[in-house]
């Protein structure tokens, strides 16, 4: 508990630090609509430059919108915070078909209609975001689901993780998944002030990022969740006790325990603290509401890491071994999902959109072929690891 307070409070420093920076002086909108119209104007110009035939130049215009207005102005968060994060999910993809539209050498009428659904989407946003009086409480609620959002998978993973560490007597490991964690949040503040000086604040270099590290994460946490599950047998267990599987924990499991921790911090600590001093920059006299949101979702967020950190441990050893190797194979398949989208917004991979699919972002899923493709890939995985590692089992004991 104390280690987790200790890293929500770096948190909260790193944003008072963060928060006199650069990003309220280029802020110079008095309205969501005023944002919008620029864009507009921007998406406009794009397609007067693909009629005349340079599709390069047109979806750098496209792009200019996306990454140096809805992101970089706050659109993105707003949209996500006040309306709904399938809204914002929605948006992006529409920027990203738009491109698609453009490289296949679409139609200019097709690529018209697109670029009046993506305007109209974005004035729709606008009208509500500015009919909305910023009142206390919305500010406040806002300021929860960002650290909500952005923390749960975090907390879950390291929860998970120290839980079984500590279950399977292996309780010294657990602070290599704190001081992980620990480091995670250090280099979370040294990528944000990064990404605000030497790159664009919210350009294609962050989500290249955050999508590389999520598909790393995919990795490390099927590694983690594999290793779980296969001392879910008593067979399995009783020979973790007696130290046969000893050495692999205190060093290569050990190493790939941490690492998975401070992924799971790492890969959404930038994006948080960004969009934590974009919302105080904005905030003006409900600024107590920013801290008051982000302590409640904090709190939250503990009674989580409570939860199933000492909540658990009195369960059955093989129910608490897979469960917690269910909850790291769910994190693993949701991860490959997410980190293929951020790949997709950052123009790397390509967009395949699968209308009948709609955004459930806690699970990484996302209407694309590109996107479900890897998660059905490890779920395939999954099963044939699953199966294995039960056949194995099942021959030792026979």
């Amino acid at each position: 508990m104390k280690r987790f307070l200790t890293i929500a409070f770096l948190l909260i420093a790193s944003l008072m630090a963060f928060t006199s920076s650069s990003y309220a002086e280029t802020k110079k909108y008095d309205s969501w609509n005023s944002v919008i119209d620029e864009m507009d104007a921007i998406l406009n110009e794009s397609y007067d430059i693909y009629f005349m035939k340079d599709t390069d130049k047109a979806k750098e215009k496209v792009n200019y919108a996306y990454f140096g207005f809805y992101e970089k102005h706050g659109v993105e968060r707003a949209v996500m915070s006040y309306i709904s994060g399938k809204r914002g999910t929605d948006t992006e993809y529409q920027f990203a078909k738009i491109k698609r539209l453009m490289t296949e050498g679409a139609p200019n009428k097709v690529v018209r209609a697109e670029i009046d659904t993506i305007i109209k989407m974005l004035h729709e946003d606008a009208n509500e975001l500015d009919g909305k009086k910023e009142s206390g409480w919305s500010v406040l609620l806002a300021s929860f689901i960002i650290i909500f959002r952005e923390g749960l998978e975090a907390i879950l993973v390291i929860a998970a993780i120290s839980a079984y560490l500590v279950r399977s007597g292996n309780m010294p490991m657990v602070k290599m998944v704190y001081l992980s964690s620990l480091v995670a949040v250090f280099a979370s503040i040294l990528m944000a002030i990064a990404l605000h000086t030497l790159f664009d604040i919210s350009g294609a270099n962050q989500e290249m990022l955050e999508g590389g590290a999520m598909l790393l994460a995919t990795v490390v946490l099927f590694f983690v969740s594999n290793w779980m599950f296969s001392k879910a047998e008593a067979e399995a267990w009783k020979n973790y006790v007696e130290g046969k599987v000893q050495s692999a924990v205190s060093s290569g499991s050990g190493f790939a325990l941490g690492f998975a921790a401070f992924l799971a911090v790492f890969r959404e600590g930038a994006e948080t603290i960004l969009f934590y001093q974009a919302m105080l920059a904005e905030a003006k006299e409900h600024m107590d509401m920013v801290w008051y949101g982000l302590g409640i979702g904090s709190v939250v967020l503990a009674i989580i890491f409570i939860l199933i950190r000492f909540g658990t441990m009195k369960l059955p050893i093989k129910p608490f071994f897979i469960g917690t190797s269910v909850l790291m194979y769910i994190m693993a398949i949701a991860f490959a999902g997410g980190g293929v989208k951020e790949l997709q917004e950052a123009d790397i991979i390509p967009v395949t959109p699968v209308d009948f699919v709609h955004s459930i972002d806690i699970l990484g899923i996302y209407p694309t072929v590109e996107t479900l493709l890897p998660q059905l890939f490890m779920v395939l995985v999954v099963v044939i690891s699953v199966v294995y590692l039960k056949v194995k089992h099942g021959k030792k004991s026979s």
